[in-house]
């Protein structure tokens, strides 16, 4: 069974939570099935260590789940209309499997949640394709013929899936936000399929 990485890093569990609905969608694809992966924090003082294995959740990431996946989804919360630390600082140390060329042809999508609708998704959504680009990945988004995305009123946009999580901080996605999620792992294991 071919499988989709999801890999994504979460500090309040939104992103957590959307990329359990894109790996519900990556498994609604026949022959596909998705394979959860965090990157840890990054730490100001470069010396603390993190434990080999999270306390809870995904495992961490390594170069050899790029190297077997079929195609990737990548998620971050925004900071600041961008992806958040821990995920730039792992793709910044993957100058290897750029010159290898092992994400080279592999479809790919990205998701995304703030505090706000207006928190920079799009712009998150967008800084996470360009590094993607440069791997050589195939970027996958969400096209319109997906009913949600037109009267979608929380997340959710044609760059990527997304997620609204409020003043409030709540981690679970809107139906909209929901149904958007698998709809983008859908697409992207389903053109891994037709790739493979």
């Amino acid at each position: 069974m071919a499988e989709i990485l999801v890999l994504y890093y979460s500090r309040g569990g939104s992103v957590a939570r959307l990329a359990r609905q894109i790996a519900r969608g990556v498994g609604e694809v026949p022959g596909m099935s998705a394979r959860l992966r965090t990157v840890p924090p990054v730490a100001a003082v470069t010396q603390t260590a993190r434990p080999p294995v999270p306390e809870d959740g995904a495992p961490y990431v390594s170069v050899e789940d790029l190297a077997e996946c079929s195609g990737l989804l990548l998620g971050s919360p925004t900071r600041f209309g961008n992806m958040a630390a821990p995920v730039k600082h792992f793709l910044d140390g993957l100058g290897a499997e750029w010159v290898n060329g092992t994400l080279a042809g592999k479809p790919a999508g990205v998701f995304t949640s703030t505090a706000s609708l207006h928190g920079g998704q799009e712009s998150t959504l967008l800084s996470m394709q360009v590094p993607l680009l440069h791997h050589g990945c195939l970027i996958v988004g969400i096209p319109f013929t997906e009913p949600a995305l037109s009267h979608t009123t929380t997340g959710g946009t044609p760059y990527g899936a997304s997620h609204v999580a409020g003043a409030d901080d709540n981690p679970v996605p809107s139906e909209d936000e929901a149904v958007l999620a698998r709809a983008l792992g859908r697409r992207v294991a389903d053109i891994a399929r037709r790739l493979g």
